[in-house]
């Protein structure tokens, strides 16, 4: 299994702070609370070393708190290639409601400029032909909108394949690029946001998905939250969804499913197994606190266990789509 490369422009530790209800406005008393070094970069490398994947990681990361990252690579023998940045990385609060509720807060972090795109080009160079780049997540202050494009297009340069899982405007500059990455995983709103459009209808949805096919994209995941994944490649499209969702944490459920996509496409699976693992990653992340997997036998027990639905059945389907997409 060759290596896959993660890029994480804005990294972020996790402070997950459980309480039986969030009451605005009054004093809270949690009843527990975590640290996570993440960011969604980090996530899919956590994730896919638990898997067994050979991975390396680079991006940006606050010189003043690399402590937790640090440990996090040291134990799941993650090489790092990430470049040091004067400052603190940012840290997101998440509150955890009992049923699975939860409220985001994300804090600002170490600012970053132009220049700063040179050392991390520079570490890309350790990216072989035929290898995997992985770019998630949003950028830190002072980025440029367009720095995962240039980064993609450099990783291509070198002829490694690309997924990038990033949204808004950096979105926009990924799929106006010259060259496409090879696989992109937008949720739903994610998607409107680059159509300027709703895209409520299932009809539509698959369109869009397959007109990004049709532009060069070989392979385009839209997350859909609780009504699971929409595939779509040349060789048709699926819709695919967990059996059963755990009522864990999702931070880092979608970050998991990228590592689960990450994992088909370094094994060369194909749509229908690319579907399956990557929501049974989804599912099995669910179990756990944290961007972590739990043992392989239980992710195949899901993976076996995926239902997957012909896209017109899905189309079809009475009712709306479920308004989660930012979840997964």
């Amino acid at each position: 299994m060759s290596r896959v490369h993660t890029v994480t422009l804005n990294p972020a530790i996790d402070q997950t702070v459980s309480l039986p209800h969030l009451a605005v406005g009054e004093v809270n008393r949690a009843s527990a609370v975590r640290h996570d070094p993440g960011g969604k970069g980090v996530n899919v490398a956590s994730v896919l070393a638990d898997w067994g994947v050979d991975v390396m990681a680079h991006g940006l990361l606050g010189r003043a708190n690399a402590a937790p990252f640090e440990a996090l690579f040291s134990r799941k023998s993650i090489v790092d290639r990430m470049v040091r940045m004067p400052g603190e990385t940012r840290t997101n609060v998440k509150i955890l409601e009992e049923g699975g509720r939860t409220t985001d807060l994300n804090l600002p972090g170490f600012a970053a400029g132009t220049s700063d795109l040179g050392p991390l080009a520079e570490s890309l160079s350790a990216v072989a032909e035929g290898e995997l780049v992985v770019i998630s997540g949003s950028h830190p202050a002072g980025l440029p909108a367009s720095a995962s494009a240039r980064l993609a297009a450099l990783a291509r340069e070198r002829g490694a394949r690309v997924l990038c899982d990033v949204s808004g405007e950096a979105l926009v500059e990924v799929l106006a690029a010259p060259v496409l990455p090879d696989a992109i995983k937008p949720n739903r709103h994610e998607l409107e946001g680059w159509a300027g459009r709703s895209l409520a209808d299932r009809a539509e949805l698959a369109e869009a998905a397959r007109a990004l096919v049709a532009r060069g994209i070989a392979l385009v995941v839209v997350s859909l939250g609780t009504e699971g994944a929409l595939f779509c490649s040349a060789a048709g499209a699926v819709l695919a969804r967990p059996v059963e969702l755990s009522r864990g944490s999702t931070v880092g459920a979608g970050d998991a499913m990228v590592a689960g996509l990450a994992s088909a496409l370094v094994e060369g699976l194909d749509l229908g197994a690319t579907a399956a693992r990557a929501t049974a990653f989804a599912a099995a992340k669910l179990r756990n606190p944290g961007p972590h997997l739990p043992g392989r036998d239980e992710v195949r027990a899901l993976e076996a266990r995926v239902e997957r639905v012909a896209v017109a059945d899905w189309i079809h389907a009475a009712g709306p789509m479920a308004d989660e997409g930012e979840r997964t």
